[in-house]
């Protein structure tokens, strides 16, 4: 089975080091590279678990992360202190580091404002009139406190495969089993429709099956993307629930046959 999934919120590294940042409510100026880097290598082993082709260039900056973890941890020996030429405001490892994120969130934040005047400026000038009737039902959506992004929906699926290789059995038979994004799609949706529309994330993935986790995690942001589910969280480090939009989609996309 081949699918690719492209999702636009995986911006790069210092993107997904910044959003840590924000999530563990940490000071930019004086980051605990320990904690940082730990946080850091989860999100990745859930890329690599998933095969996105991102991976290896989160793992270059990632080395980069280790090595500083690396210098943050060096003592300084006492023959050093004794050096006339030791230099005892010697460089914080981590300067380099916030410097490029600093620069980094000035870019960001100044896209962020382009793509809002931009968008303000088509939508009184030159954006004609549209129909909104579709998105009318979209109202109760309004009001989330928090908006889950892709590097959200990843720790969530990071953490659930941690826990489900902890309740795995001692040894187990293996036999491959094919499944389609398409199939595990429409199994979703089924899923909601059972639980009345809304359910917590975990509750999407009742197997420990590696391979259909992957195939479900994949066809969940198929449906988001589609509009199909809406992903909420209530506050920071609580559950993510999913919730039913609307029951159908085009069935027939030649793009999952």
């Amino acid at each position: 089975m081949s699918y690719e999934v492209k999702v636009e919120a995986f911006e790069g590294p210092l993107d997904l080091l910044l959003h840590l940042i924000h999530r563990l409510e940490i000071d930019i100026y004086d980051i605990p590279v320990s904690q940082i880097t730990t946080q850091y290598m989860e999100h990745i082993r859930a890329m690599q678990v998933l095969e996105l082709n991102e991976a290896s260039e989160y793992l270059v900056f990632a080395a980069t992360l280790l090595a500083i973890k690396s210098k943050t941890l060096l003592p300084v020996h006492q023959g050093d202190l004794d050096d006339p030429d030791y230099d005892f405001e010697e460089q914080d490892p981590r300067d380099e580091l916030v410097s490029r994120l600093i620069e980094y969130r000035k870019f960001k934040e100044a896209s962020i404002e382009l793509k809002e005047l931009e968008a303000n400026r088509s939508a009184i000038f030159t954006k004609p009139p549209m129909d909104l009737s579709d998105y009318q039902t979209l109202a109760p959506y309004e009001n989330v406190e928090l908006e889950v992004n892709a590097y959200d929906m990843l720790g969530a699926f990071q953490k659930l495969m941690r826990r489900k290789k902890l309740k795995a059995p001692l040894s187990a038979r293996i036999a491959r089993q094919e499944i389609s994004i398409k199939d595990q799609m429409v199994s979703l949706v089924n899923t909601l429709k059972a639980a009345n529309g809304r359910t917590r994330f975990t509750e999407l993935f009742p197997t420990n099956d590696k391979t259909v986790m992957v195939v479900s995690f994949l066809s969940l942001l198929e449906l988001m993307k589609r509009q199909v589910v809406a992903v909420e969280q209530e506050k920071n480090f609580t559950d993510l629930m999913v919730e039913l939009r609307k029951e159908s989609w085009n069935y027939d996309d030649p793009s999952f046959e």
